[in-house]
C-alpha cells in the first residue's frame, strides 16, 4: 500500500471535482463503489419475512457470524449484486406505510455512489488487526444440519431452549415454557417467515409444534418404550408429553401425567435398568418413581388425573431420607447436577458439585460415596463445611481509622493514606483468598456419560475429563480444553465432548482426540443423537446436527456443494448508520445542539451511535466510579441524562428505540436504533476498558457496543486516549490496550463474594477524598502507587472469574468482527506548526496542509496505531480547542497557553475488505463507505466541536431457511453423498447363541453373541421389549414395555451392552433375581408379600447390534420365559431381607465379571483395568 498522498489529490478532493474517484488513484483508497446490475439473473423470490415488505433499511435474514470462526477459504464470486437498502425514514408517512412498501436497487443507489467519501487507509492491517476470513460455507469445521438458526437474543425472552433429547423420529427441546419438537421428516423445510404462525427468532427454524406453557423446564429424558418424553420443571413437577399425540398446527399440545416431584426445582431425571423414575433436585434430594405406579397412572382417563398424579406422589421413595440416621445424612445436601443411569450394571450414580453417590437400581441401596478426586468419604452430612464466603469476614474487620493516640497526632492527610493503603492491600488479600477457593470450584463436575463399553466419563468445570470405571474407581483424566465441559454425549465408540467455549470434540473410548471444532459462538449446553446427527443445542438457543461420519469425506462434498449454490442463497441489505462523538467537557447541552449535530442528520440512517468523553470527571467521581466498577456497577445520573436528552432529540419512542449503552467514568456510549430495523438488529452486548492511572480509572479508556445485525456483528469503541502533545506513545499503548483487552458480555456483575462489595463501598468515600489530597499534594507518582494496590486486587479478582467465562486466550472480541468503528476524542494534535501558523491555515481552509502535521495519519501511516483501518479525508476545520459559547472560528482559545488547534475527535473503522475494493459477497459480508464525515462548529456549548459521521453499510448474508432447504436436496439426491451415507450404515453379522430362554427361581442362562466380522467391532445393547403374563387360555400374550425399555425386577442381565471385538463374542448371563419386600408394588398398590403373583412371565428381549460408527442397526430377539416355582415362601424380616439383597448385588457383580471375558472373549474391561 502506498502511504504517502499527494497534495494536488487531496486539493482535487476537497475541491470536490470529481464526486467519483478516478479508477488510477495509487495513494488513496476510495470506498467502494458497487456495478449496476441491471441485466443480471434474478435470484430465487425471497419469502415473506425478508425486506419485500419494509421501506428504507435492514434485512431479516441473518448469518450468524459470531458463530463461524472462518478460516480462509475461497467459492465462487458473485458476478451480481441485488441491494435492499433499509432502516431510513421519509417522514411520518413512510412510517406509517414501512410494513407495506420496499425500497429495491440495483447496486448501491445513485446518491450513494455520488457522495462516498474518499478514504485513508492505515499501514499494518495484520494479525489481530487484520478483517477476519469469511466463506459461504465454513471450510474449518463440518457442515452441518441448521436445525434452528441462532435467534436474537432479545426474541428469545422467556423462550430459551435449555434441553434437548432426540427419539427415533423426532427431536425435543424443553424451553423456558414448556416443550417443542421437530419431526425429523421436516428437518430440511424451510421456515414460516416472520408474519407466519412463529414467534420472531424462529422465523427461519424448520417446522416445529409446541406446547402450551408451563413452567421452565429443566431436564428431558425420552422413553421410546412408552413412546413418552418426561421432563422436569423449575416448579417441581415432572409431566409426561405424548410423541404420537394428535396435533393441531394452530393449538399447542399439552401435557399427559404430572405430579408434584420436588419442592423446587427439579434438576435431573433418570429411568434406570428397571424402568423406575429417578430424580434429583435441590439440597441433595434424590426421589424413585416406581414404574408400576406410573403404569397404573398413565392407564387412568384424564378425568381421573388428580386421582393419578395422587397414585405416583404416594409412591415416591425419598433416598435422602433412608440414608439419614438422627439427622445425620450420608450424602451431600448440595443441588443435584445430574443423574447417570448405568444400565451396563444396574447402578445409578447421582453427581453433585464436588461428591458422588453410587446406587443399586435393584436395590435402592447406597453403594458408595466418593468425592471428585475419587476418595471415599465416610463423614456424614457433608454440608456441614464452612461457606466460601466466611473467610471475608476478617478481611471486614480492618479498622479504616486508627484511634489510637499516636495516630490521632499525625495529619488528616497522612491518616486518610494510611486508611486507603490498609483498604487497598484488604483488598488484595480478600482477592487472593477468593482465588484459592475458586480453585477448589474449578473441580466441580458439569456432566456424566455412560460409554458401551462401561465407563463412565466425567467433565469439570475447569475442562478436566476423567475416566471411571463402574464402581466409582477413578481410572485416569485427560485434559483436551481449558473451558468448561458443559455436556457430553456418546454414539458407538466416539464420546461427543461440548464445552462452554461453543468447542466440541470427538474422543474415542481411549481418551484420545480424534476431532475438534468450534460449533456455536456460545457455550454448547446440551447435545442428543438422531436420524444420524450429533444435534447440538447453544446458549442462544441455535440447534445444529453434525453428521455422525463428520468429519469426513462426507463433508468435503456437501461443503463443495453448497458452495456451488451461494447464488440462491445469498442475499445483500444496506442501510447507513451515523455516528456521532463529542467531548462534552463535564457540560451539558440544548436541544437546538443536539438536534444541529444528530437530529438534522438521522432522516435516512437506521443505526445512531453517539459516544461522549468527560461527561463528568474529579477526584471523586472517578474514584467512586472505579469502587462501582470493581462491584459490577455503571452509569450515573447525569449519564443517564445524557442519554434522555438525545433520546428526545431523536424522537426516541415515536422514531427510534435506544437498545444498548455503556458508562465508564466520564466515557459514555449509547446505541438508538429505527424501528423498521429493530428485528433484525440484537445480541446487544458492552465492555469496558480503563487506561487511566495505571490502568484502573476511567478517566482515560473505552467503552464498547457489540450489536449483530443481520447476523453480522458490528463493533462501536469509544475511546478518550492519552493527553498533551508529547504523549503519541502513551496514545498509541491506550489504543493498542484497549484493543486487546476490549472484551464484551451482557453484564458487567462479577460473581464475588457480597463481603467484597461491600468493603469496596465502604472505603470508596474515603478513597474518593483522599484522592483529591493526592492530586493537590502528593502529585501523580503517589496516586499511581495507590491505584496500581486496588487495580492489582480488581485485576486478580477479574482474573479468577476469567476462569469461570473461559473464554479463549488468544480470541479478540474486535478482531472477530465483522465491521468495527473506533471514535472519540483520540487527543492526537497537530506538530511542527505554531498556533499563528495553525490559525491562518484554518482561516484559509488549507486543510490539505494541515493533515501533513497531523500526528494521528503519521502513526497510522507508520502502522503504530489503527492498524489497516479507514479514515474519510478531513473537510472540516480542527475541533479543539474553543472558548466556550463563542462561535465561529474565531472561538479557538486565544488564552494564556494558545493550544494549537487539532482534529482530536475522530471516527475510524474497519469493515471485511481486505483489498481496496471488494465486492460485497458472503467472503466479503461488509463492505461500508463513507457518505458523510463533517463537524459541527455552530454548537459551542464545550472546549471540543461535536464530530458526525455517516456510513453507508452494504452487508451480504445467507438465507438460511433456503440453505437449509439446498443442504437436504444435496442429502437427498447427491450419488456421492448417498454412497458415503450408506457405507456408513455397515453393521457386523452377529450370532446369538439361542433365541429362547426358560428360567426357574434363582436360575442363570449364559447368552453367548459372537461378532463373525474380523475387521469391525460390534457394538450391542440389550433392551426388553415387553413383559407378558403367561395366560393359560392360550391366548395371545399382551407384551408391555416398563420405562425405557427397562428389565423386570425379576430378571437380571449383565452385562447389558458392550463391545465385541471382531472375530470374538461376549457371554451375558441372564438371571433370575427372588427379590422381596414387605412392599411389593402389584399394579401400582403397595401389596404385603403373600400377594405376589406367582403365574409364570414372558419377556422379550431384544440385542441391538451396530458397528462401531454405523448409523443403522440390526436386532435379535431372545424369548425369556420364568416358571414359577412352587416353593414355600419365607416372610424374612427387614434386616435379613437388607443383607440377602446386598449379597444379589455382590453375585451380580461377580458375574458381570466373569461374563465380559473368556480364553476367546472381550477381555477390553481386564485390560483397561491392569
Amino acid at each position: 500500500m502506498e502511504d504517502r498522498i499527494e497534495e494536488d489529490e487531496d486539493r482535487e478532493a476537497l475541491a470536490g471535482l470529481s464526486q467519483v474517484p478516478p479508477p488510477n488513484r495509487r495513494m488513496h483508497s476510495y470506498s467502494q463503489q458497487l456495478r449496476s446490475n441491471s441485466g443480471q439473473k434474478k435470484h430465487n423470490k425471497l419469502r415473506k419475512h425478508s425486506l419485500d415488505n419494509i421501506p428504507h433499511p435492514v434485512s431479516e435474514r441473518y448469518l450468524d457470524s459470531s458463530d463461524d470462526d472462518y478460516l480462509p477459504y475461497s467459492s465462487p464470486s458473485l458476478s451480481s449484486s441485488t441491494y435492499k437498502t433499509v432502516g431510513g425514514s421519509g417522514g411520518d408517512e413512510m412510517l406509517q406505510q414501512r410494513l407495506d412498501l420496499s425500497l429495491t436497487v440495483e447496486g448501491p443507489p445513485d446518491d450513494v455512489r455520488q457522495t462516498q467519501l474518499p478514504e485513508f487507509i492505515a499501514s499494518g492491517g495484520t494479525g489481530i488487526f487484520k478483517a477476519p476470513n469469511r466463506a459461504a460455507v465454513h471450510p474449518g469445521r463440518p457442515t452441518c444440519l441448521e436445525l434452528r438458526p441462532h435467534p436474537l437474543r432479545e426474541t428469545q425472552v422467556g423462550k430459551f431452549l435449555r434441553n434437548i433429547a432426540c427419539t427415533e423420529t423426532q427431536l425435543w427441546a424443553g424451553q423456558e415454557s414448556g416443550v417443542r419438537f421437530w419431526s425429523f421428516e421436516n428437518a430440511y423445510d424451510p421456515g414460516c417467515g416472520l408474519g407466519g404462525r412463529v414467534r420472531r427468532g424462529d422465523e427461519d427454524a424448520a417446522p416445529f409444534h409446541e406446547s402450551a406453557n408451563t413452567s421452565p423446564t429443566m431436564c428431558l429424558i425420552a422413553d421410546g418404550g412408552n413412546r413418552l418424553v418426561w421432563s422436569g420443571h423449575k416448579d417441581g413437577k415432572i409431566r409426561s408429553w405424548r410423541m404420537d399425540q394428535p396435533l393441531d398446527d394452530n393449538a399447542p399440545f399439552k401435557e399427559g401425567l404430572s405430579w408434584q416431584a420436588h419442592k423446587g426445582p427439579v434438576l435431573s431425571i433418570v429411568m434406570s435398568t428397571y424402568g423406575d423414575l429417578w430424580s434429583g433436585g435441590e439440597g441433595g434430594v434424590i426421589k424413585i418413581w416406581p414404574w408400576e405406579s406410573i403404569e397404573k397412572s398413565l392407564s387412568l382417563s384424564p378425568e381421573e388425573k388428580h386421582m393419578a398424579a395422587l397414585l405416583v406422589e404416594r409412591s415416591n421413595i425419598d433416598l435422602r431420607s433412608q440414608v439419614t440416621v438422627n439427622g445425620a445424612c450420608s450424602i451431600s445436601s448440595s443441588d443435584v447436577k445430574c443423574l447417570l443411569s448405568d444400565k451396563v450394571r444396574a447402578k445409578v450414580w447421582c453427581a453433585q458439585s464436588m461428591y458422588f453417590s453410587l446406587w443399586d437400581a435393584h436395590t435402592k441401596e447406597l453403594l458408595k460415596v466418593f468425592n471428585i478426586d475419587g476418595q471415599i468419604e465416610n463423614r456424614v452430612d457433608l454440608s456441614s463445611a464452612q461457606p466460601p464466603d466466611q473467610p471475608v469476614e476478617d478481611e471486614m474487620k480492618v479498622k479504616f481509622v486508627s484511634t489510637s493516640k499516636k495516630e490521632k497526632s499525625q495529619g488528616f492527610l497522612q491518616r486518610s493514606r494510611n486508611a486507603i493503603m490498609g483498604a487497598a492491600d484488604a483488598v488484595r488479600r480478600v482477592a487472593t483468598r477468593g482465588a484459592t477457593a475458586f480453585v477448589e470450584e474449578t473441580k466441580r463436575t458439569e456432566a456424566l456419560v455412560l460409554t458401551l463399553d462401561g465407563m463412565i466419563w466425567s467433565g469439570c468445570s475447569n475442562g478436566l475429563l476423567v475416566q471411571w470405571d463402574g464402581n466409582g474407581n477413578r481410572l485416569q483424566d485427560f485434559t483436551h480444553h481449558s473451558s468448561t465441559v458443559q455436556c457430553f454425549c456418546t454414539f458407538g465408540t466416539r464420546i461427543y465432548v461440548g464445552y462452554a467455549s461453543g468447542i466440541v470434540q470427538v474422543l474415542d473410548l481411549e481418551g484420545n482426540l480424534i476431532a475438534v471444532w468450534v460449533a456455536h459462538s456460545n457455550p454448547v449446553i446440551k447435545m442428543a443423537v438422531g436420524n444420524g446427527y450429533i444435534f447440538s443445542l447453544a446458549t442462544h438457543g441455535g440447534i445444529r446436527g453434525w453428521n455422525l461420519t463428520s468429519p469426513g469425506p462426507l463433508d468435503n462434498i456437501i461443503r463443495s456443494e453448497l458452495a456451488h449454490q451461494e447464488v440462491v442463497y445469498t442475499r445483500r441489505d444496506s442501510f447507513r448508520i451515523l455516528v456521532g462523538t463529542w467531548n462534552v467537557g463535564q457540560g451539558r447541552a440544548s436541544h437546538d445542539a443536539l438536534m444541529s449535530w444528530l437530529g438534522s442528520a438521522v432522516s435516512d440512517v437506521g443505526i445512531v451511535v453517539v459516544g461522549l468523553q468527560e461527561v463528568e470527571m474529579g477526584a471523586g467521581f472517578l474514584a467512586m466510579s472505579a469502587a462501582k466498577e470493581t462491584v459490577g456497577l455503571e452509569g450515573s445520573s447525569i449519564g443517564q441524562w445524557w442519554q434522555d436528552t438525545i433520546g428526545k432529540a431523536l424522537e426516541e419512542g415515536t422514531t427510534f428505540e435506544r437498545m444498548g449503552s455503556r458508562q465508564l467514568a466520564g466515557l459514555l456510549i449509547s446505541l438508538w436504533v429505527r424501528k423498521n430495523l429493530r428485528a433484525h438488529v440484537g445480541d446487544v452486548d458492552a465492555g469496558a476498558v480503563p487506561c487511566g492511572f495505571g490502568r484502573a480509572i476511567g478517566n482515560k479508556g473505552g467503552v464498547g457496543l457489540r450489536i449483530r445485525v443481520l447476523d453480522r456483528i458490528i463493533c462501536f469503541v469509544n475511546c478518550h486516549l492519552a493527553a498533551h502533545l508529547e504523549a503519541v506513545n502513551r496514545r498509541n499503548a491506550d489504543f493498542d490496550h484497549i484493543y486487546r483487552n476490549m472484551a464484551f458480555s451482557r453484564s458487567s456483575n462479577l460473581t464475588s463474594a457480597g463481603m467484597v462489595r461491600l468493603l469496596f463501598l465502604c472505603c470508596s468515600l474515603a478513597f474518593s477524598t483522599y484522592l483529591f489530597w493526592l492530586f493537590y499534594i502528593s502529585g501523580l507518582p503517589l496516586v499511581l502507587s495507590i491505584a496500581a494496590g486496588v487495580s492489582t486486587a480488581t485485576q486478580a479478582h477479574k482474573g479468577t472469574n476469567a476462569v469461570n467465562a473461559n473464554s479463549e486466550d488468544t480470541k479478540h472480541d474486535l478482531s472477530e468482527a465483522d465491521m468495527v468503528v473506533f471514535l472519540g476524542d483520540f487527543n492526537y494534535r497537530l506538530f511542527g506548526i505554531s498556533y499563528d501558523e495553525a490559525r491562518d491555515f484554518v482561516s484559509q481552509r488549507s486543510f490539505d496542509w494541515l493533515r501533513e502535521k497531523d500526528q494521528l495519519r503519521a502513526e497510522m501511516k507508520a502502522g503504530k496505531v489503527f492498524q489497516g483501518m479507514r479514515e474519510a479525508l478531513i473537510r472540516f476545520p480542527p475541533t479543539y480547542k474553543f472558548e466556550r459559547n463563542q462561535p465561529g472560528l474565531g472561538g479557538y482559545d486565544s488564552g494564556e497557553k494558545k493550544r494549537i488547534p487539532a482534529w482530536c475527535d475522530r471516527i475510524i473503522y474497519r469493515d471485511n475488505r481486505v483489498a481496496s475494493v471488494s465486492d460485497c459477497s458472503l467472503e466479503c459480508p461488509i463492505v461500508a463507505s463513507v457518505v458523510q464525515y463533517e463537524a459541527c462548529m455552530d454548537v459551542t456549548e464545550s472546549d471540543h466541536k461535536p464530530v458526525r459521521c455517516k456510513f453507508n453499510v452494504q452487508i451480504a448474508h445467507a438465507d438460511r431457511s433456503v440453505r437449509r432447504q439446498e443442504f437436504g436436496e444435496i442429502i437427498r439426491s447427491n450419488e456421492k453423498v448417498r454412497s458415503l451415507l450408506e457405507e456408513s450404515r455397515y453393521v457386523p453379522e452377529t450370532a446369538v447363541s439361542t433365541d429362547n430362554v426358560v428360567l426357574q427361581n434363582q436360575d442363570t442362562c449364559i447368552l453367548r453373541i459372537t461378532n463373525k466380522c474380523i475387521k469391525e467391532k460390534a457394538v450391542f445393547n440389550i433392551i426388553c421389549e415387553g413383559q407378558s403374563t403367561v395366560k393359560d387360555d392360550g391366548e395371545e400374550p399382551d407384551y408391555r414395555p416398563r420405562g425405557s425399555y427397562g428389565f423386570p425386577r425379576w430378571l437380571e442381565v449383565t452385562p447389558a451392552a458392550g463391545i465385541i471385538k471382531p472375530d470374538q463374542y461376549v457371554e451375558v448371563s441372564v438371571h433370575h433375581e427372588e427379590f422381596h419386600t414387605l412392599e411389593d408394588f402389584v399394579d401400582g398398590i403397595p401389596q404385603n408379600w403373600w400377594c405376589e403373583d406367582t403365574r409364570d412371565k414372558e419377556v422379550i428381549l431384544v440385542v441391538i447390534v451396530q458397528g462401531g460408527s454405523s448409523t443403522e442397526m440390526k436386532s435379535h430377539r431372545i424369548h425369556v420365559r420364568h416358571c414359577f416355582s412352587a416353593k414355600a415362601v419365607r416372610l424374612e424380616s427387614k434386616s435379613n431381607n437388607a443383607r440377602k439383597n446386598q449379597g444379589g448385588a455382590v453375585n451380580r457383580s461377580e458375574l458381570g465379571q466373569l461374563s465380559s471375558s473368556s480364553d476367546k472373549g472381550d477381555d477390553h474391561r481386564n485390560s483397561r483395568k491392569s
